[in-house]
Order: structure tokens, then sequence, then C-alpha cells
């Protein structure tokens, strides 16, 4: 079982080194690349099963140091759904990469770059640790960074120092955050803060600064209102398979954070802290959605909606803190695991298909977009799938995850945060109509020539483009495939909400947690 922990940290790793020591090798690095991300996919899927099968949480002391002395690396099903989806949108993306990212950016360390990050991601994930969550941070910040800046280009250097300066100050947050905690507590093993936390503590007002001080550190990491302005500033700028990776995975890692601390560690006094976190999630619903509304950028909209969305997962751990009933609990924190299953497909998918678009059409400006749907009508059924979910039209996902999380605002009469999260949703319906209105629906730009930087030109004769390139087919295959997973999660509703179910009873019981990192049985 401790295999299946370290697996997630080790083969990125592994083909990281690989790749690096391949340098000269793009192909080898290609391969490497594809297969590391499936055999990532193949071992998060064998953790969860282990997980599900088992309902216990598997921990494992490295060096065989007892925590809270040691390194401890813990999974419960939270951890393993979210190293899943890892695992998942790095192979989608590498294979996108194949045929999307240019070959000087392929040569100068695209590949080994991926996986240093997906070894972060997984490490953040997986960590029982407060400090060495801060350490898997910080892989990440590096290689998002480098990645984020990879070709030097203007635009990607303006939005890397934006990227870069607002995470840094996030990271002095945290670090200082850790300071002042081991020096009230005397430790920063996370089950082990979670038992001196159990009650209240003799320090409750510093303990509650602490905790505002780490959302403020996770807030700016998973871009919550009003902390959100580097991304949208950022996440347009790089090449399509990089946005993509990182509106998928990186702000949810914050978002992931939010949740463990808020429901393991600061829990004694959450008529303020978390009926703050509801006053953030409606703020940053709005907020979002109307920054999207404004824009006329396929990935600036995208961008926008990433933060929107975000509102709706903090929704649900605020209402965790604000409701004494464990059922309603459990529903509110199992509504913000399925947001964040449906969320990460979708939108991984949504940032794919921009490029798509920019390929047939030669622009990300809707203005200069068109007649999508009348050359390709199979682009276009595909960019509606992910499109209806994140509006959250039924059956796809994003109506199961919303339902969770209205219902369970109801229950504790929280209407006016339900208020917001269904005029939001008309809101999120507004711009991806928007966006095929634009670039689908609407004639191809009138005098027959695309966008500076077109592939070929438009006319009666461009419509087989598809059929004439095979590289654009190439990049609708992991599309595809994420198109099919958002309409399976909505079709296969109830067994995925049982899982959820399942990894929220287990937030909501603490004691669980610190028996096993303990080493008592639970």
């Amino acid at each position: 079982m401790n295999l299946l922990l370290v697996l997630p940290l080790i083969i990125p790793l592994t083909v990281a080194a690989i790749s690096l020591a391949a340098w000269n090798r793009l192909r080898l690095q290609q391969y490497l690349a594809v297969g590391g991300t499936a055999a990532l996919l193949i071992a998060a899927l064998a953790l969860v099963a282990s997980l599900w099968h088992g309902d216990r949480i598997i921990v494992m002391q490295v060096g065989s140091w007892p925590a809270p002395y040691g390194i401890t690396l813990v999974a419960d099903l939270l951890s393993g759904i979210m190293v899943v989806l890892t695992g998942l949108m790095g192979l989608a993306v590498t294979i996108y990469s194949l045929s999307s990212m240019d070959r000087p950016r392929a040569s100068f360390g695209y590949y080994p770059l991926l996986n240093l990050l997906l070894m972060g991601v997984c490490g953040a994930f997986l960590t029982g640790d407060i400090f060495n969550l801060y350490v898997w941070f910080e892989v990440m910040l590096m290689s998002s960074f480098v990645l984020l800046a990879l070709g030097g280009e203007p635009a990607q250097l303006r939005g890397a120092i934006k990227y870069v300066t607002l995470n840094l100050i996030s990271s002095a947050f945290f670090l200082a955050a850790v300071g002042i905690l081991y020096g009230v507590a005397g430790t920063l093993n996370m089950a082990d803060l979670a038992e001196k936390f159990n009650d209240e503590p003799a320090h409750a007002g510093l303990v509650t600064t602490l905790g505002m001080l780490f959302l403020i550190a996770f807030g700016i990491k998973a871009a919550l209102f009003p902390l959100f302005f580097w991304l949208p500033a950022s996440y347009h700028t790089p090449p399509v398979a990089i946005s993509a990776i990182f509106a998928g995975l990186l702000t949810k890692v914050g978002v992931y954070a939010l949740i463990r601390v808020f429901t393991l560690l600061f829990v004694f006094e959450q008529g303020f802290t978390h009926h703050l976190l509801l006053i953030l999630a409606g703020l940053t619903m709005v907020t979002g959605v109307l920054g999207a509304a404004a824009q006329n950028e396929f990935r600036r909209i995208l961008s926008f909606h990433i933060v929107s969305q975000i509102g709706y997962m903090v929704m649900g751990l605020a209402i965790f803190g604000l409701t004494t009933s464990p059922a309603l609990k459990v529903l509110a924190l199992a509504g913000s695991i399925f947001y964040i299953i449906h969320h990460i497909v979708v939108k991984t998918n949504l940032f794919l298909l921009s490029g798509v678009a920019e390929r047939l059409g030669g622009s990300f400006d809707l203005k200069r977009l068109g007649g999508l749907y009348k050359n390709y009508p199979g682009v276009s059924l595909l960019f509606l799938i992910p499109a209806l979910s994140l509006a959250g039209v039924p059956p796809l996902s994003g109506f199961f995850a919303k339902l969770a999380l209205v219902q369970a605002a109801l229950a504790t009469q929280h209407y006016a945060i339900v208020a917001i999260a269904l005029v939001v949703g008309l809101l999120t319906m507004f711009s991806m109509t928007k966006i095929w209105a634009e670039a689908f629906w609407k004639a191809a730009p009138a005098d027959g020539a695309p966008a500076e930087g077109a592939p070929v030109k438009k006319g009666p004769q461009a419509a087989p483009l598809i059929q004439s390139a095979p590289s654009v087919r190439r990049l609708l295959v992991p599309i595809g495939a994420l198109a099919a997973i958002t309409i399976m999660i909505g079709l296969a509703a109830e067994p995925i909400f049982e899982l959820t179910v399942r990894a929220a009873e287990q937030l909501v019981n603490r004691e669980q947690y610190i028996r096993a990192v303990k080493g008592t049985a639970p």
C-alpha cells in the first residue's frame, strides 16, 4: 500500500530526470511523457480503488519516523480523487502537446517541466505536513513560472511577472503563517495540529489569525476574491497546452488546501471563519462572471470563468462550517468535491478547444473568428458539451455539481448565496453563448480572409481543413475523450456522487484522519 503513495511522486520525477538526460532526443521525451502520465493515471486509479474498498486512510511515515517527527504522506479519498484528476489532465494535455507544442519550446525542457509540475501537484495532495505542503507549492511555482515564460514572448513575460509576483507574496504569507504556527503549536504535522486544535486552543485569537494568514496564502493560489487579478492577466499568454494544465489543476491545489485546513485545523470558530468564506465565495462568483462577460478574447473569458467557478467550490466549504448537522456538512463538502471533479475536466477541455479554434480561425479574438459551425460541426459539438456543462445544463456534470451545492445552501437557509449561484449560472450561459455566437455561429470574416496567422485562407475550398491536417485531428483525440468523460459524469452522477460523499464523510470525521496518521487504527 505504501508503494501506491509514493508512485505519484516517483513516476513524474523519474520521467523528468530521464527526459533531462535525453535533452537532445525530443521524440524520446514525448514517448516518456505519454507513458509517464499514463502510468501516473493508472497508479492513481489503483490508489483510489484501494481507498474505496478498504474504506480507510493510507499513511506512510518516510524513514519510519513516527508522526509527528518525520515526513508523513497521507491519502484519503479526497487526495486520491485529486491525484486521479492530475494524472488524467496530465495525460490529456501531453497528448495534445504532441501536435500543438512548437519545437523550440518542446526542445527546451517543456516535457521535463510538465512532469515536475505534476509531481508538485501530487505532492501537495499527498502530504500530511503543513511545511511540506509549502515545499510542494514551491515546486509547483518554480516549474509553472518557467512553463509560463517558456518561449520568451513579450506577452508571456508580462503575464509571468504578474503571476510570479503575486504567488511569491502568497508564499511569503504561507511561510510566515507556518513559522508562527510552529511557535504556537510546536508541530507542523496536520494530524497532530488537528488533535491540538480539537477543542478551543489556549491562544484561540492567535490561531484564528493564523487561519486568516492561511486564507490569504491559499486564497491567492486559488484566485479567490479579491486576490485573483494575476490569473486573467497571465493564463491567456502561454501556449494553449500550458494554459490548459494551469486552468485545470493549479487553482484547485489552492482550493484543496483551503478545504484541508478549514475542515481539519481551523474548526473551532466557524461562525467567523466560514461565514467569511461564504462572503468571499459569493464575491468571487460575481466578479469572475462579470469579468468574463466583459471580455472578447477566448482564453480571457475562460480565465475569468476559472475565478467565478472557484466561488462554487468554496461555497460548499463555507456551508460545511455554518451548519451543525453532520448530514448537511457531508452534503456541502460532497458538492464542493463533485464541483472540483467537474470543473477540472470541463475547464481543461475548454482551453484545449480554444487552441483548436485558434488553429482553424487564426485568432483568439472572437471578433476575428466566425464560421466554425458551418465548416467544422464536429468541433462545434465538442465545444458545446463542456460549455453547456460549465453553465450547469442537465444532464451534464455541471448541473449535478451545482444542484448539490444549492440543496445544501437551501437546507441551511443561506438563500442569498443560492440566488447568487443561480444568477451566476445564467451569466455563465451568457458568456458561453457569446463565444458560440461569435466564433461558431456567425459568418466568417466578410473578406473571406482569416485573421493574421491563420494556417489557411477561408473560402469555399477551406472546409476540409481538418481532413487535410492530421495534426488538428490529433488535437481532437484528448478533447473528445474529455467530452466523453463530462457526459459520463453526468449520466453516472449517482456513483460519482457516492464517491464524493464517502470523501466528504472522511473530511467530517477528523478523528479517523488523526488516528490513521498517528498510528492507531480508526
